[in-house]
């Protein structure tokens, strides 16, 4: 049954809400049927809509009234505030914060790997933390062929997984720096001055610098929040409270999408062959594997797309080939667009599966 009623957009003039209405304006959904919220202060702002504009609208207890689904693009906080206002109002809601990924109430889906817990009673379901959703979307066609037992990944994040704020950031920061090399020399040794820091979108410069995630580190593990929602989340969306992932999350200077390292332990060995052919199997990635032109996935190649990006797809080279030469550690490059599939898309995939007749 196709889902009637408007589809709100909550944080509209986000990165996330941004990329969630260029979607929509894709998949040929009228303006008319959009409903663009976000805080007071962004009142009677215009957001881009295809080739038009939508205004936004203060979101408040009564902006649900005749929506039929809530794609909330916003903080946890707005989240716990205004989802059961939503829900109140007879919307289905996904939410992209992290305010109900844990409560098992709440499936936490990828389409393309638990789409199934959709159900048509189900009215609310949260989206995974995006390195979540492009690690798990890239490793899905090897779970399913061999089992994996254990992730060890390093997340190389965009600076737009901050939102606008972030992007803001990185390109203040890189004209500054580039004003300085222009104006007193780049000679080797010399130290671009520093940034970031107080009242700063992150506490270390962010233009031409790789520095540690910049969620709250834990005292006593050391486990960033970043790097424990992609443990967390990994065992629920796969069901698997037993699997071992062990990440370390980093920001670069790159815009938009996330770039992984990835080593997956398989449940079973698997000669290359049988690794590729998997992968080439996997709804929504794309291979992008080329060793005589060093040509693999990035940031750049992945930007605004839909699929996830896999490639510099080989054995660990510190383990010994079982016979057939065939290997249980396996070693990939994932890139994927944090803004569109790992939020929006997959928020809106998941819409799809709840009866959006745009997004089916």
């Amino acid at each position: 049954m196709l889902r009637e009623g408007l589809i709100a957009v909550v944080g509209a003039t986000g990165a996330v809400g941004r990329e969630a209405l260029a979607i929509l304006a894709e998949r040929g959904v009228p303006a008319s049927r959009v409903r663009a919220l976000a805080s007071e202060r962004s009142h009677g702002l215009r957001v881009r809509y295809g080739e038009t504009q939508v205004g936004v609208a203060t979101l408040g207890e009564r902006s649900f009234e005749g929506v039929g689904t809530a794609i909330f693009a916003a903080d946890a906080e707005t989240a716990r505030r205004f989802v059961p206002a939503a829900l109140r109002a007879g919307a289905f809601v996904v939410d992209n914060s992290s305010a109900f990924r844990a409560d098992p109430g709440v499936p936490l889906v990828v389409p393309e790997i638990n789409g199934p817990l959709v159900t048509p009673d189900v009215r609310l379901v949260a989206n995974p933390n995006c390195s979540t959703t492009i690690l798990l979307l890239a490793l899905e066609p090897l779970r399913r062929a061999f089992g994996i037992e254990a992730i060890d990944v390093a997340t190389y994040q965009a600076v737009s997984g901050a939102g606008l704020a972030g992007i803001d950031a990185l390109i203040r920061e890189t004209r500054d720096a580039l004003a300085v090399l222009e104006r007193e020399g780049s000679e080797i040794g010399w130290t671009l001055p520093g940034a970031g820091g107080a009242g700063g979108v992150f506490a270390e410069p962010c233009a031409f610098n790789v520095f540690s995630h910049d969620s709250a580190v834990d005292g006593a593990t050391g486990v960033n929040g970043e790097e424990r929602k992609m443990i967390d989340e990994t065992r629920r969306i796969w069901n698997d409270p037993a699997i071992r992932v062990t990440p370390t999350c980093v920001r670069i200077p790159a815009l938009r999408a996330h770039t992984q390292a990835v080593t997956a332990t398989l449940g079973a060995p698997a000669s290359e062959g049988g690794v590729l052919d998997a992968l080439a199997g996997g709804r929504g990635l794309e291979i992008v594997d080329d060793r005589g032109a060093n040509a693999f996935p990035t940031p750049r190649k992945a930007s605004r797309r839909d699929e996830v990006l896999v490639g510099r797809v080989r054995p660990d080279p510190g383990e010994p080939p079982g016979p057939g030469g065939t290997h249980r550690r396996w070693c990939l490059l994932v890139s994927g667009d944090q803004l569109r599939k790992g939020a929006a898309l997959n928020a809106l995939q998941i819409a799809g599966l709840a009866g959006v007749h745009a997004m089916a």
